[in-house]
């Protein structure tokens, strides 16, 4: 019998994701009869767009929690702040289609605004807008992480600091004196890219554009797994003293991992506004970082699959209770993240070797039971 590596297995279930989300979900939508069981329509195509960038986010943070042991607590703020960055070019595109009919935005006009903020008007350009989508997250992100890996924060200090820094930015951007829309942001895009942005083949391209950059976000885990850098920040998470001790540099390490977690979450971000159709202050709280934390434990961590497996359930899961039991949906997370900290440590997917090892054990002590029988 052929066994495959840990690291083959990751690979061909990579391989495997990115066949079923760019190439067999497209197709089905596209030339699947409606009424079929195969057939995905253009809203389920769109609700799966929004877990997808919700998955991107889950990976991000399983670089830094799950293989470099930093439980950073905004990763809710940098998907956010990729959102915001995005959301003012698409606001500017608006033009005059807006309710009061003027070149600003709606908020704007509604606020009393003569003309246009200055730190706005660059984002009319496209290009400055996708530039800002990696660098808004990247810079809060450097200066952030610079501060306090320098201070050596680390561990529950890192954790609770994260968490006041997105709650700050949440308070900040809730303020309509802000320029950022208060707390309605933004919403009532017109077009993305020229084309209408609710049209079925403009969302069709944001989920194929989505689960392309999904693929490549787990390609880029998987090779980084393999590489120095890699195993430096496996040992950082495990030990970062003894890597300290050995002459590397962990405070460079973990602010170049901080950056680019940040940069993969602001990109996600940036993709979900235009299939959503808003970016407001609610997607920073606090409570949205917990969630992706959730989504995390609940698919595995340090694995290749599980945060994508985890937040696409549990994002299921909330559509589905949200619907049929709105009261209880915040209970059913609670008790499914216990569930999973008590029994399933190593989350969804590695509960088939929970098993196996579960069955081994139990088969030992029913044969030691049964020789032991045998012999009286």
């Amino acid at each position: 019998m052929i066994k495959f590596s840990e690291t083959q297995r990751s690979l061909a279930g990579i391989i495997a994701v990115t066949f079923f989300l760019v190439v067999a979900m497209p197709a089905l939508n596209l030339f699947g009869s409606e009424g079929s069981f195969l057939h995905i329509s253009d809203y389920q195509l769109n609700l799966w767009g929004k877990y997808l960038c919700y998955a991107v986010v889950a990976v991000s943070l399983n670089l830094l929690w799950g293989y470099t042991g930093l439980l950073c607590l905004g990763q809710g703020l940098f998907f956010a702040l990729g959102g915001y960055a995005f959301g003012m070019h698409l606001m500017l595109m608006i033009g005059e289609q807006g309710a009061y009919k003027s070149a600003l935005p709606d908020f704007m006009v509604f606020l009393g605004y003569k003309e246009l903020p200055a730190h706005w008007i660059p984002f009319k350009s496209l290009s400055f807008s996708l530039l800002a989508v990696l660098f808004v997250p990247g810079i809060v992100a450097g200066v952030f992480g610079f501060l306090a890996f320098r201070a050596r924060i680390k561990g529950v200090y890192f954790a609770i600091i994260t968490q006041a820094l997105t709650y700050a930015a949440c308070l900040l951007f809730f303020q309509n004196s802000f320029t950022f829309g208060g707390n309605n942001g933004f919403t009532d895009f017109k077009t993305v890219l020229g084309n209408e942005i609710f049209a079925p083949s403009t969302q069709r391209a944001l989920f194929f554009i989505s689960a392309v950059y999904l693929s490549l976000c787990l390609f880029l885990i998987w090779w980084l797994t393999k590489t120095k850098f890699g195993k430096i920040q496996r040992a950082i998470r495990d030990s970062e003293n003894r890597v300290r001790f050995s002459g590397y540099s962990t405070t460079t390490y973990k602010l170049i991992i901080f950056v680019v977690a940040a940069i993969m979450a602001g990109i996600a971000g940036a993709l979900y506004v235009p299939q959503v159709g808003i970016i407001n202050p609610e997607e920073m709280r606090p409570s949205k970082s917990l969630e992706i934390v959730v989504w995390v434990a609940v698919g595995g961590r340090a694995t290749i699959l599980g945060p994508v497996i985890g937040a696409i359930f549990v994002n299921w899961l909330k559509s589905y209770s949200t619907y049929h039991y709105p009261e209880y949906w915040l209970i059913i997370l609670g008790a499914l993240f216990v569930l999973v900290v008590l029994f399933m440590p190593n989350g969804i997917v590695g509960l088939p070797e929970q098993l196996k090892g579960f069955y081994r054990k139990h088969r030992f002590r029913f044969q030691q039971k049964k020789e032991a029988a045998a012999e009286a």
